[in-house]
């Protein structure tokens, strides 16, 4: 067992409400006020802690890739200065002090993810992707271990749909696995570079590759405008007349993490208003 600090500020609570929200997540589990999930390789008990987490399991490269899953690179001190001149937003940041949206560490699980909840609720998504996990990954004592791409590569489509994938989806996750396209690499790109590499493979357009740069990788700029919870969010907090594109553009230097405010923010701050969406 180890105490993982974190950048201050940091809340536990609202950082985890996306494992808690949509139903159960076999590859995130909440269980026993705590988040359950493989870290490097092994399966990791992440509880609250004063300054950060404890986590069990321990040693050196969980920590390292726990604290870029539970976004320790962002830079929040900066982001809520900056957020000030913006009254809508300062709401929303107040509100939520302490936030940080949680990564994904693997690329494959990032795109998976994607694309199981393309145009459908998040509710259904978790559920089908659950069944997707257990029925491909490997199980821990209380979490699973994302199915590897390999894994994925030798599955027939037939076993996705029975699942609860589409037939269109299951073409896309397993084309995704079978792919020659390095994912670990993508990160070397630019945004545009990644955007561009990605919307080469079938199943992965703007809005897949939107996220793989807002929830994988990281990147600040990452503005998913065409994500329906986003637009959602937007009217909700900014009023029916805000042009999400437009205000993307007015959000730069900080637009990942005010989408991602804007989207827990529904949950949040507005929880009546929650769509449901990724």
């Amino acid at each position: 067992m180890g105490h993982l600090p974190l950048p201050q500020p940091y809340s536990f609570e609202l950082s985890t409400e996306r494992f808690r929200a949509f139903g159960l997540d076999r590859a995130n589990v909440w269980h026993d006020d705590a988040l359950h999930r493989f870290v490097a390789g092994r399966e990791v008990r992440i509880a609250a802690a004063p300054g950060g987490v404890e986590i069990e399991p321990w040693d050196d490269a969980i920590a390292a890739e726990a604290l870029r899953h539970l976004g320790a690179d962002f830079d929040l001190p900066a982001f809520y200065a900056w957020a000030a001149a913006d009254p809508v937003l300062h709401r929303v940041a107040s509100a939520l002090e302490g936030f940080r949206p949680p990564l994904v560490p693997d690329p494959f699980e990032a795109l998976v993810t994607s694309i199981t909840a393309q145009q459908v609720s998040l509710q259904s998504a978790f559920a089908i992707r659950s069944r997707f996990v257990e029925r491909f990954g490997t199980a821990g004592r209380v979490a699973y271990a994302f199915p590897t791409r390999e894994r994925v590569a030798s599955a027939a489509e037939e076993e996705l749909v029975a699942l609860g994938f589409s037939r269109r989806k299951a073409e896309y996750v397993v084309g995704l696995a079978r792919a020659e396209l390095e994912l670990d690499a993508l990160a070397a790109l630019p945004d545009d570079g990644v955007k561009a590499r990605l919307v080469e493979l079938r199943g992965l357009g703007e809005w897949t590759a939107d996220w793989y740069l807002a929830r994988h990788l990281g990147r600040p700029h990452a503005w998913p405008a065409g994500d329906l919870g986003l637009r959602k969010a937007v009217r909700v907090f900014y009023g029916e007349g805000e042009d999400v594109a437009d205000l993307g553009a007015r959000l730069h230097p900080f637009q990942n993490l005010s989408a991602q405010y804007l989207l827990t923010g529904l949950l949040v701050v507005a929880p009546t208003a929650a769509t449901g969406r990724a």
